[in-house]
């Protein structure tokens, strides 16, 4: 088990390749020059990454091979990692009150809000794919809704205290996963009429998870998000702040499972259903847009 849980944490404990007078000088550059100039300066930032990050440029290399159907050129990973750097830049000015120079299209609200109609909160399942921060300030700015994002911190500190200090307020509704108080803290928001979103793509050490099909070879998906679903009882909704390059994104909201009223000899049945649907959506999102899958890492490498 200690082999495996090294092997599936391989993601959380890889240090960030981010230096934070770097991260400083871009949120610098961008509020001070604008989006444009900033947009000129996170090219070569985007460069460097592919030229000096050997092991992000492979699992780069791999995934795209699967999403496009043949071999990836030194182009498309640069792409691949510009697109990635375009989402965490776009933070910065969603957090700081400036994203409505962003245009972004909304799919999918209308089943949401009919979900929310009873007041209990809906939980979003999303992967690493695309930008949550445009789920998030965005979903509220124009779409209505309140979101709280569940986060593992501890692998993005540096860019989090950065982001942090541009708007606290902003960072309020994070939820921080692997403490005691998480889930308590899922339901609470939720009670209050909350949208919580957590990402179901990534598991943590030794986490039980359910092996599927996924871009042509077996993947691990972990099921602790959709337990908790169970036990919370809430419907679930697939998530996704799709870039589209440019100034533009697209908020995406698809109907998964809905664990209101599960008969309790189908418990199992129900969340193993939930990650197929969640897997074969998942696969069909990734491959309708691949610059946005954002694991650096060999995702099939976790089983």
């Amino acid at each position: 088990m200690r082999g495996e849980a090294a092997r599936g944490a391989e993601w959380a404990h890889r240090p960030e390749r981010s230096h934070p007078w770097v991260i400083r000088l871009m949120v610098w550059i961008s509020l001070t020059a604008g989006r444009t100039i900033g947009r000129v300066v996170l090219r070569g930032i985007a460069a460097y990454f592919v030229l000096f990050a050997p092991a992000a440029r492979r699992a780069s290399r791999g995934f795209l091979a699967r999403a496009l159907g043949r071999p990836a050129t030194l182009r498309d990973v640069y792409r691949h990692v510009l697109w990635f750097a375009s989402t965490i830049h776009d933070r910065v000015f969603l957090l700081s009150g400036r994203g409505r120079q962003l245009q972004v299209e909304v799919v999918g609200a209308e089943a949401l809000h009919q979900a929310l109609a009873d007041g209990r909160g809906c939980l979003l399942v999303g992967a690493h794919l695309g930008s949550f921060e445009a789920l998030r300030a965005m979903g509220r700015e124009r779409a209505q809704l309140r979101v709280a994002m569940c986060m593992y911190e501890e692998n993005a500190r540096k860019i989090n205290q950065t982001l942090q200090a541009i708007n606290p307020a902003a960072m309020q509704d994070i939820i921080a996963l692997g403490r005691m108080d998480s889930m308590l803290a899922v339901r609470d928001r939720l009670d209050q009429g909350y949208l919580v979103g957590l990402l179901a793509d990534r598991s943590i050490g030794a986490d039980a998870g359910l092996t599927l099909p996924f871009l042509g070879a077996p993947a691990r998906f972990p099921t602790g998000p959709w337990r908790l679903a169970l036990m919370l009882r809430r419907p679930v909704f697939l998530m996704a702040g799709l870039y589209l390059g440019g100034n533009r994104y697209q908020l995406r909201f698809e109907p998964l499972a809905d664990f209101s009223a599960v008969p309790q000899g189908q418990l199992r049945a129900a969340v193993e259903q939930a990650v197929r649907h969640y897997a074969q959506s998942l696969e069909r999102l990734v491959r309708e847009s691949p610059w946005n899958w954002f694991n650096f890492y060999d995702f099939w490498e976790q089983r």
